[in-house]
C-alpha cells in the first residue's frame, strides 16, 4: 500500500494544513516529553482577528514539512498530531498498535510510524488498530491500514460502525464489554469502558508501563472543550468522565485533539472550568428575568422565539464571568464558552430538572 495520497484534492488539503500550522510552537508542558522529530523553536502566538490570542502554553510543537509532528511519550510509546487531531501508537517486537486513525492526519500516520521504525529498529507495520469510539473524525482513516489489521473496540462501536456502513471505518472484529487487556510483542494496553460520556462507546486506553492515558473528546489540554461541551451525547456522564480520567494514575494524557499532550494540571483546570460553568449557568438562570421575553413574543404566539431569546441570553450571561476568569489561561475560551454554557443550561433543564421559568406552573 502506498503512503502517498493519490488525489489532487488531498494534496491541496495538505498544503492548506501546512500553511495553517506554519507558526506552531512548543509550550512548556509539551517539551517535558521530548521531541522524536527534533526540538521545535518556541514562538509567540500571533494576534488573531475577532478572538483573543492563543496562550503560548496552549500551542503544540511545530509541524514538519508534511504537516505532522511525531514524538516519543516514553519508551516505545509515541504520539502524532497535525495540531487538530491526535493519535497514539505503541511499537512492539511484532508490529505497531495504533490507537485511532484521524482522517486529517490520514496517510501521515504511515509516514510518522515509518519514521519511528527507522529510528528504533522495530517493525513498522500496523498489526492492531484500537478505536477509542466510532466517530468518523477519529476513525475515518482506518481503511488506510488495509483489511488484515486486527481492529479492536467496544461492543457498541461495532454496532454503530455496522449501522453506519462507512467503508473508511471497518467495524472491529475484536470487541469487549467492560475491560480488555491487549498484549502484543511484550507491550500492554488496558482498554476500559466506564459507561457513556462523549459517546455511548467512548473508552479509556491506558498504557500502565508508560503512565499514559488516552481518552478522547473529554479533556482538552490548554483549551476549552469543543463547542457544546464536545458535542457530547450525555452531559452528566461526560462531566463524570473527568473524575474517572483523574482517578487513573497517569502522568501524560493524549486527548485526541489539538497540538499538545496533557499533564495532570490540565485535567484539574478543566474540571474547574466545567464546575465554574455550571455554577455560572445556575446563577444566570436565577438572575435573568424571563418576563420581557414572554411579553415580546408571547402575544404573537411565537413560543420558540421565547425559548430561543431567553435561553440565549442566559447562556451569554453565564459565559461572561467564565470567559473573564480563563482568558489568557485556556485557549479559545471566548470562542466556545457561550455555546458550552447553552449546552450546560439545557442539561440542567432536562437532566437536573432546573427548569427556571419553564417549571411547574404555580
Amino acid at each position: 500500500m502506498t503512503t502517498e495520497p493519490t488525489h489532487a484534492a488531498t494534496s491541496s488539503r495538505r498544503s492548506l494544513l501546512k500553511r495553517a500550522t506554519a507558526t506552531a510552537a512548543v509550550p512548556a508542558a509539551a517539551t517535558l516529553f521530548g521531541a522524536f522529530a527534533g526540538d521545535a523553536a518556541a514562538a509567540a502566538s500571533p494576534a488573531l482577528p475577532d478572538y483573543a490570542p492563543i496562550p503560548s502554553t496552549s500551542v503544540g510543537p511545530a509541524l514538519n514539512a508534511d504537516g505532522y509532528f511525531v514524538g516519543r511519550i516514553k519508551g516505545n510509546l509515541y504520539w502524532v498530531t497535525d495540531s487538530y487531531y491526535q493519535a497514539m501508537f505503541l511499537t512492539t517486537r511484532k508490529g505497531v498498535v495504533l490507537v485511532d486513525a484521524p482522517p486529517t492526519i490520514g496517510h501521515n500516520l504511515l509516514r510518522a510510524i515509518a519514521e519511528v521504525a527507522r529510528d528504533n529498529g522495530r517493525p513498522g507495520k500496523v498489526t492492531h488498530l484500537v478505536y477509542s469510539h466510532s466517530h468518523a473524525d477519529h476513525a475515518g482513516a482506518s481503511a488506510v491500514f488495509g483489511e488484515d489489521v486486527v481492529r479492536i473496540g467496544h461492543n457498541m462501536t461495532r454496532e454503530l460502525l455496522l449501522r453506519d456502513g462507512d467503508p473508511n471505518r471497518p467495524a472491529p472484529t475484536v470487541t469487549f464489554e467492560d475491560h480488555y487487556v491487549l498484549k502484543v510483542g511484550g507491550e500492554r494496553l488496558e482498554l476500559s469502558h466506564h459507561g457513556p460520556n462523549h459517546s455511548p462507546d467512548n473508552i479509556f486506553v491506558y498504557a500502565p508501563h508508560y503512565s499514559t492515558l488516552m481518552v478522547v473528546d473529554v479533556l482538552y489540554p490548554g483549551w476549552v472543550p469543543f463547542k457544546h461541551l464536545a458535542v457530547s451525547q450525555d452531559i452528566p456522564a461526560w462531566v463524570k468522565a473527568h473524575d474517572v480520567a483523574m482517578e487513573y494514575p497517569w502522568k501524560t494524557l493524549v486527548g485526541g485533539h489539538l497540538g499538545r499532550l496533557g499533564v495532570r494540571a490540565d485535567g484539574r483546570i478543566q474540571q474547574q472550568y466545567v464546575a465554574d460553568l455550571e455554577a455560572s449557568t445556575r446563577a444566570a438562570m436565577a438572575a435573568l428575568d424571563p418576563a420581557p421575553y414572554f411579553e415580546k413574543y408571547g402575544a404573537g404566539g411565537n413560543s420558540w422565539a421565547i425559548f430561543k431569546t431567553y435561553l440565549d441570553a442566559v447562556a451569554q450571561k453565564a459565559a461572561e464571568p467564565v470567559v473573564a476568569k480563563y482568558r489568557g489561561t485556556l485557549a479559545a475560551v471566548d470562542v466556545f464558552t457561550a455555546d458550552n454554557a447553552f449546552t450546560m443550561l439545557e442539561s440542567l433543564r432536562i437532566d437536573a430538572g432546573v427548569l427556571g421559568p419553564f417549571g411547574i406552573r404555580p
